[in-house]
């Protein structure tokens, strides 16, 4: 299918690897002029080496945190008027919360909440003049199913979720959308960690881990990147313009509920 995206200007935050780079690649290939970023320079310039090799299309790195605002006015000065963003950051560290003190709320609002939204209001005004924009936020399965282990990744990314839903009613006239992918045990070196964390706390080793962690999984497997990222690009393209305020969670099956 043409996307009917070349051309168009993509920012893809925190796109060094795991599912951004995924994203990245995936929008490079469709003829978009992607703007990816990342906090290591040695690791975001190979992520773009390694994207070009694979497209022929060459992105434009940005080293930056996006936790802070110095960050994201360089992602921002770099690509001042995006048609399409991605936003995504790192999910903070499963724990109890016993632990959660205000400074590891604040952190997590910060990271999985604020930054998303701060880039999204920079950016929304500028895709509605221009009667085109694509807003995905990649946000996490604990959003629809809240694991309290992780309570601190699902109350910052509902947050982000109501945020963007109340805005996409506002915008969808001018033809900017905003919605939601929700990964879940997608193989990514986020579910490896994770995976491992399961396995020290069960006792398990790391075969015994990850078939207790895919056996929930109705595919039977854990997804791909890249299976995650054609789903990201089809939400990008302009044949998604009359799907705006959603989650779509890509899980191969996990999830039981109907909404």
């Amino acid at each position: 299918m043409e996307t009917g995206i070349a051309g168009r200007r993509a920012i893809v935050c925190a796109s060094s690897r795991g599912l951004g780079r995924a994203c990245a690649e995936a929008l490079a290939q469709e003829g978009c002029d992607v703007f990816i970023n990342g906090r290591s320079e040695i690791t975001l310039a190979e992520a773009a080496r390694q994207i070009f090799e694979l497209t022929g299309n060459q992105p434009i790195p940005v080293v930056a945190d996006l936790n802070t605002e110095s960050g994201r006015e360089a992602l921002l000065k770099a690509c001042p008027m995006p048609d399409i963003l991605i936003t995504n950051n790192g999910g903070p560290e499963p724990g109890s919360i016993e632990d959660w003190d205000i400074e590891r709320w604040q952190q997590a609002v910060n990271a999985n909440m604020l930054s998303a939204i701060m880039m999204i209001q920079s950016v929304v005004t500028g895709m509605q003049e221009r009667s085109f924009g694509r807003i995905v936020n990649i946000t996490s399965a604990m959003v629809k199913a809240p694991r309290l282990p992780l309570g601190l990744s699902t109350a910052a990314r509902a947050g982000l979720t109501a945020f963007s839903k109340a805005l996409s009613v506002e915008v969808a006239r001018h033809n900017v959308t905003i919605n939601n992918v929700l990964p879940e045990r997608i193989a990514t070196d986020r579910l490896t960690y994770m995976t491992e964390q399961y396995a020290m706390s069960k006792s398990l080793d790391m075969a015994q881990a990850r078939e207790a962690m895919v056996r929930p999984i109705a595919a039977g497997r854990f997804g791909t990147p890249e299976e995650f990222a054609a789903a990201c690009t089809f939400l990008c393209s302009s044949q998604a313009g009359y799907i705006t305020g959603q989650n779509l969670q890509i899980d191969g099956g996990a999830y039981s509920g109907l909404i």
